[in-house]
């Protein structure tokens, strides 16, 4: 049986999602706590996979197992065997062929901006205490829609067969006095949202005229877009699927 696990992390003790060699990941916490549950060794499947530092407020991840889980005690036991800065929300059982990786819809992030000195948000957000001209920002992220061939935007070195996204929604709010940048798409490149939201800044900062968007995105160069951002801001918040996709 296939199952998708709704989990919820805080980024910042995880070089990411993924499992590595010499680094702690979310995904080898999640294993760990499945692994001793099942008392056998289990392999998750995530929806994506974010950069080290980076924070989830909803990610899907999916498993195998010929075990029928109690609603609450798996949960109960998973939440006790997974360290603080993880969550198990939720957990659901999907069709054999469900994928949390290729049948995702969807995928949203938020990316915080604070412009006053906060304690409390020092791990939360990036803090800049010059003026933005927000208005120009939006009118700039507004650009990203009119395009699909993002290379621009993408890490370097990074072994995808295709650049291109569909960018739905691009926006910058002000939310409880923080700047919050929205972005959703049908999929992202590696450090994606990063580079973008550094662009946007420049553009902010008036350091760029918001035409300069789409010499950036055009020029398929990663040395034309901004620096990208501090990953401790950026939340991936929102994955969607099918309905046929979860049972």
């Amino acid at each position: 049986m296939r199952y998708f696990l709704e989990l919820a992390y805080f980024g910042k003790a995880y070089h990411g999602w993924q499992n590595q060699p010499n680094a702690i990941s979310v995904q080898e916490e999640i294993e760990r706590a499945l692994s001793v549950v099942f008392q056998q060794k289990t392999a998750i499947i995530g929806a994506g996979r974010t950069d080290a530092g980076v924070h989830a407020k909803q990610i899907f991840a999916h498993f195998d197992t010929d075990n029928n889980l109690e609603k609450e005690v798996f949960q109960f036991k998973m939440n006790s065997l997974l360290p603080a800065d993880i969550a198990l929300r939720d957990f659901f059982k999907v069709k054999p062929d469900a994928h949390a990786r290729f049948d995702a819809l969807s995928r949203s992030y938020e990316y915080h901006i604070v412009q006053h000195k906060d304690p409390f948000l020092e791990d939360r957000s990036y803090f800049l205490k010059n003026k933005l001209d927000v208005e120009k920002m939006n009118k700039a992220a507004e650009i990203l829609k009119d395009y699909t061939n993002f290379k621009c935007f993408s890490k370097s070195k990074t072994d995808v067969k295709t650049y291109n996204c569909k960018i739905t929604e691009a926006v910058w709010k002000i939310e409880n006095g923080v700047l919050v940048f929205h972005i959703s798409a049908d999929r992202f490149l590696r450090n994606m949202v990063r580079a973008i939201v550094g662009t946007l800044l420049e553009i902010g900062f008036g350091k760029q005229p918001i035409e300069n968007m789409h010499e950036v995105i055009k020029s398929k160069d990663r040395s034309k877009a901004g620096t990208s951002v501090p990953a401790k801001a950026l939340y991936l918040t929102r994955v969607t699927y099918p309905e046929i996709a979860i049972k």
